[in-house]
């Protein structure tokens, strides 16, 4: 039995009270609001309100380069905590682990390098950097220019297809 079968209500009104905003006259649930009914139903807050994200998304080269450097540095500090612990209990896998931990340290440093990287080459291609030398300006210069030379092109061709089609009576 569902929470809309208990209330005795559709379930469109509960997914109606779910998306509602809070209302901030009704902060504590022994706080009757405007919204509630006078009968002996409660008004029941949504558990959590959807806010718009205050800032934008990465873009997917560096979200990609971000998720990788994670699961390298994941993976390093585990064999570095393998590597003590090993050494501890003086086990033969002692010096083998040391010896990729520190190998890993120089993998996740560039992989903190890349994401860095990455994310500079993508603003200076995509003009995020709104300097006068921006690359990414004069790119979004020539890309405009060959598309305004491929629509006038395109509309040349169609011009003179039309014109070569007038007084036939069937196709050649």
């Amino acid at each position: 039995m569902g929470t809309a079968q208990r209330q005795g209500t559709s379930g469109k009104d509960v997914a109606a009270q779910g998306t509602a905003r809070r209302d901030t006259a009704a902060r504590d649930r022994d706080i009757r609001s405007e919204r509630e009914p006078a009968q002996g139903r409660p008004y029941y807050r949504p558990l959590w309100i959807e806010e718009s994200a205050k800032r934008r998304r990465l873009p997917d080269p560096v979200r990609t380069a971000a998720v990788r450097a994670v699961l390298i540095i994941s993976v390093t500090l585990i064999q570095a905590m393998v590597a003590f612990l090993c050494s501890l209990a003086g086990s033969w896998l002692a010096f083998p682990m040391v010896l990729s931990s520190v190998a890993s340290t120089v993998v996740a440093t560039w992989a903190a390098l890349d994401v860095w990287v990455t994310r500079q080459v993508w603003n200076q291609r995509n003009g995020v950097v709104s300097a006068p030398s921006s690359t990414a300006r004069s790119l979004r210069r020539e890309r405009r220019r060959a598309r305004r030379q491929a629509q006038a092109a395109k509309r040349a061709q169609r011009r003179i297809h039309r014109q070569g089609r007038r007084g036939q009576l069937s196709h050649p």
